[in-house]
């Protein structure tokens, strides 16, 4: 992977400058400098390290912990070879220059480029994203974030409701919803829902297309015998409410606009896949459409929190990153097997919520489930399993470039169980 490189360089990457430190072939320390951050430094770091080597960009390999960023993006601008590691890992690779926990930018220097030139196994190389990819990845990012901020507001609206009105909280189990925000907004009190007329409630039940309750349902709710409160405690909470309501308004919105976007850019990577085969921008895209228990935020978060090892096809890291790949310590007679912690935390939510989709859709995976359970594995283990076993045979349609058949991926997780 490294045999034509001659040069290694290691990046202490920090806020407002990178300490760099440069080595030959043979280790021997050739330079060391720091750059600010911006587009002036990073450009004088990439002309210093051609200068400093006399050698192409592709000659050069550069360790650095974070696997992204304008410090990356720019190397690979620049065609340098870029690898990442683990800074936990990173941290035992110290060991071996200091036994006194001594630590600085420009020592962390010194051990990235030192270990990339004698473990370059425990790196991962990184390469450009597509800018799709790129594009969703803070699209993806952002409906999650979204998605928590309207479950924060959405439970300090039920706390204000309980306080006063808890009657108007029995009509959903969704008080961030824009028709109850509606609702509240015509009937904030129980002495306005006393005063409100079944055609207004109707006119907001039909704006918003709720056919579950009808207008009279709603006020005979609505007008239970209300709780007595202290002055004033009424008017605190509705403004209170007033404040969370037009926050969830707009967080409504941008949600629907971050899944749009998820939706158009997961169509435009569809259209760049060739359907004779693998290409530079092939994702996929299509072959993970076809699995039951994909749906789009599931699809998106595959696709930009597990790019290589899709890419790549490699099921033992799509695995490991997922956190489905349980861990074995054993020492002596000793010998446990633990759930695996350290992964990617959106990429386990993923799959989870892969597994509990293809238990309804998909019958193999529910025979798999069915056999952990009754092995006596819990719940979440034994949704682990159909993870893991869903993504060998995903990374087995991938390499096929075929997407999922009922029959014949029942046969493939049998067989990987």
């Amino acid at each position: 992977m490294v045999k034509d490189v001659q040069w290694f360089v290691g990046i202490d990457w920090a806020t407002r400058s990178h300490c760099v430190c440069l080595l030959d072939a043979e280790g021997r320390p050739a330079g060391q400098r720091d750059f600010a951050h911006g587009g002036a430094g990073l450009t004088e770091l990439c002309d210093w390290l051609v200068e400093k080597t006399k050698a192409a960009p592709g000659q050069i390999a550069v360790a650095i912990e974070t696997p992204h960023g304008p410090v990356v993006e720019m190397l690979l601008e620049h065609g340098f070879m870029v690898f990442a590691i683990n800074p936990k890992q990173l941290d035992r690779f110290r060991d071996r220059f200091t036994v006194a926990g001594a630590k600085d930018d420009r020592r962390d220097a010194h051990v990235l480029g030192s270990s990339l030139r004698t473990d370059c196994a425990a790196f991962r190389q990184l390469a450009a994203d597509n800018p799709l990819v790129i594009e969703l990845r803070e699209w993806s990012r952002m409906a999650e974030e979204l998605q928590q901020e309207r479950t924060r507001l959405a439970n300090r609206l039920r706390q204000q409701l309980w306080r006063y009105y808890p009657q108007a909280a029995k009509l959903t189990d969704d008080v961030a919803d824009d028709w109850f925000l509606a609702l509240w907004q015509k009937v904030p009190t129980p002495d306005s829902a006393a005063k409100a007329s079944d055609k207004a409630i109707a006119r907001i039940l039909s704006a918003y297309r709720i056919r579950r309750l009808d207008a009279a349902t709603v006020l005979k709710t609505l007008r239970e015998t209300p709780l007595l409160v202290a002055p004033g405690t009424t008017e605190a909470a509705c403004v209170h409410i007033r404040s969370l309501a037009a926050r969830l308004r707009l967080v409504n919105q941008q949600i629907k606009e971050a899944q749009h976007s998820l939706d158009r850019l997961c169509a435009k990577l569809e259209e760049q896949e060739s359907p004779a085969g693998q290409n530079p921008e092939q994702c996929d895209v299509a072959i993970l459409r076809s699995w039951p228990g994909i749906g789009r935020i599931v699809l998106a978060t595959l696709l930009v929190e597990a790019t290589e090892p899709l890419r790549r096809r490699d099921y033992h890291a799509l695995r490991a990153l997922a956190g489905v790949a349980p861990v074995t310590r054993q020492s002596g007679k000793q010998r446990f097997v633990i759930r695996r912690l350290a992964c990617n935390r959106r990429l386990q939510s993923a799959v989870h919520h892969w597994s509990r989709g293809a238990l309804q859709y998909d019958a193999a995976a529910r025979r798999r489930y069915d056999a952990l359970r009754q092995r006596g594995h819990g719940h979440a283990r034994a949704l682990r399993g159909v993870g893991d076993r869903l993504l060998f045979a995903l990374c087995a349609t991938l390499k096929h470039q075929t997407p999922y058949d009922a029959d014949h991926n029942s046969a493939k997780i049998s067989a990987a169980g």
